[in-house]
């Protein structure tokens, strides 16, 4: 965030002027683990409505500079009933002689 303030200062009987000033607001900084983790400003994470878990993608903005945005996406779990009911039940024998006749047709 980036704010611009004037500030007048009087000089001399009538004359008054008028500088402007910018106040830059310092973002938080995070350290790099040796395990190439960082842990992410909990200003930054409400900023962005990230919880634990959540993915993020780097972008990168201009050469040598890079942002994060939050995935925006289903969890896996939300997948779950997608088809309805199945019509019937398979074993894991039938599975697996079902994928093995695949991948044989497909050589």
């Amino acid at each position: 965030m980036t704010a611009v303030v004037r500030k007048s200062f009087r000089m001399q009987a009538s004359l008054t002027v008028s500088l402007p000033y910018i106040i830059v607001r310092r973002m938080p900084t995070a350290t790099i683990t040796s395990k190439g983790q960082i842990t992410i400003p909990a200003e930054i994470r409400d900023a962005l409505g990230l919880d634990a878990g959540d993915r993020i993608s780097f972008e990168e903005i201009a050469p040598g500079k890079y942002g994060f945005v939050p995935v925006r996406g289903r969890p896996v779990s939300a997948l779950k009933g997608m088809f309805g009911r199945a019509k019937k039940a398979v074993s894991i024998e039938e599975m697996n002689a079902a994928i093995a006749k695949r991948g044989a047709s497909a050589k």
